[in-house]
């Protein structure tokens, strides 16, 4: 029988895909979270997937990282760069 991978939430995804996104770019929680107008602690927490973000959220910290948000939460988008 094939093993089958729990499908990650779409707040996972965003999670998993703004991490590696912002690792790629070799920024800084510090420099993206001030980029974004949210305190790091918190990009910090969206990042480990703790937070149920806004909409508004979640594109401030696509438009400061550069990224479209439909790219953000598309569970194909920066596989494998852990």
């Amino acid at each position: 029988m094939p093993s089958t991978k729990p499908q990650l939430t779409t707040r996972e995804v965003f999670a998993r895909n703004l991490r590696r996104a912002r690792r790629l770019k070799d920024l800084t929680q510090e420099s993206l979270a001030l980029d974004a107008g949210v305190p790091r602690a918190y990009l910090s927490r969206v990042e480990r997937g703790g937070i149920n973000l806004s909409i508004d959220s979640a594109d401030s910290l696509a438009r400061a990282i550069g990224i479209p948000l439909h790219e953000l939460v598309d569970p194909a988008k920066f596989q494998g760069l852990d």
